[in-house]
């Protein structure tokens, strides 16, 4: 069992074949900057079980698959995105919505995340229709890292319109990685793909050492009109 007053996990290349590597019994902060800037992510508490799997699924920003109608509703007004006005309630949105395939986002995660929210390596966005949360997301940034955590939508397409809203963040910032974590359905749709762990921890070791905006302090409400995302 990893003990947190290290705050060195073992090498990912010892994950089992699920891609645990390591368990804990707690988690904070400290815990977390160091698992992601070494290829890890926490999944399930009582105890914390650190994972790095191979392959790993990442998002390629310049492939992505978003629906076609999406701008059109975003220019219409239906939804209005904004960026870490909520982080809280993202994260408990999060947790109601996924509730069904286990509840992994306990208050110690409510905890850990919230105070990296605090030191701006956690950021959310936010999906409304008039004063209603109706769907959002949230995950983790350091440089150009951004690893991708959980969305929910309590409408159609409001996830979508989230992860629209941070595909535009992320360019806007020129991220170089979006960990996707394990591919399923929903992200495989929205274009993400699986990479060799070998070569996700490449690509780790390069975006850690870019220095982005957002990376340590917290989003602007609303990305400014001058500066668009690249067509995808």
């Amino acid at each position: 069992m990893f003990h947190a007053a290290g705050i060195r996990f073992p090498p990912p290349t010892t994950a089992d074949a699920t891609g645990l590597v390591a368990i804990s019994a707690q988690m904070d902060a400290d815990m977390l900057l160091a698992a992601y800037s070494q290829g890890l992510f926490p999944w399930a508490d009582r105890p914390v079980r650190w994972y790095s799997p191979d392959p790993r699924a990442v998002f390629h920003l310049d492939h992505l698959t978003l629906p076609s109608n999406l701008p059109k509703l975003m220019r219409r007004g239906q939804f209005r995105c904004t960026y870490d006005q909520a982080f809280a309630e993202v994260m408990r949105g999060c947790a109601s919505t996924h509730i069904a395939d286990g509840e992994w986002i306990t208050p110690t995660f409510l905890a850990a995340y919230g105070a990296l929210h605090g030191r701006g390596h956690a950021h959310s966005v936010e999906v409304w229709q008039g004063d209603a949360l109706v769907g959002g997301l949230y995950g983790v940034q350091i440089g150009g890292l951004f690893a991708g955590e959980s969305m929910f939508h309590r409408v159609p397409n409001a996830s979508k319109a989230a992860f629209h809203a941070l595909v535009h963040q992320l360019r806007w910032q020129a991220v170089t990685l979006v960990d996707a974590q394990v591919l399923n359905a929903h992200t495989a749709r929205l274009g993400a793909r699986d990479m060799p762990r070998s070569m996700y921890l490449r690509r780790l070791k390069a975006a850690l050492a870019q220095p982005t905006q957002g990376s340590g302090a917290r989003w602007p409400t609303t990305l400014p009109p001058s500066a668009p995302p690249r067509s995808a």
